[in-house]
């Protein structure tokens, strides 16, 4: 099936009910694809205005969502914070499948410093 075809199939389903369409993390795909994705869903909203489009995504694609998607979209940027990331680490650090590859200077380093790096990203 096309891209075509997938659109005109949106488009049948969401004109006589209201859909929610989830697109996590569009800012991994392509910038080619990326923008036949918009393009797409901006044909998918102008048939069926009731459906509703959750993006979750990094902040750098939020212009080319907005540049094709205009006056459709509501933008809303979450932050982690450090507590967030440190609680995120030592859950992941917990499911370690070699948890004796690790000691605890490791341990500390990877808590001190992943949230400082990530909080600039």
């Amino acid at each position: 099936m096309g891209l075509g075809e997938i659109v005109e199939l949106l488009q049948d389903i969401s004109s006589s009910r209201r859909i929610f369409i989830c697109i996590d993390a569009p800012d991994e795909c392509v910038t080619e694809y990326r923008a036949k994705l918009f393009d797409s869903l901006k044909q998918i909203l102008h048939k069926s205005p009731s459906t509703r489009v959750f993006l979750a995504g990094r902040s750098h694609v939020r212009d080319e969502v907005e540049k094709h998607l205009a006056r459709r979209v509501v933008a809303v940027s979450i932050t982690p914070s450090k507590g967030d990331i440190i609680r995120f680490l030592r859950a992941k650090l917990k499911e370690d499948p070699t948890p004796d590859a690790m000691d605890d200077s490791l341990e500390a380093d990877i808590i001190k410093n992943i949230p400082e790096t990530g909080s600039k990203l």
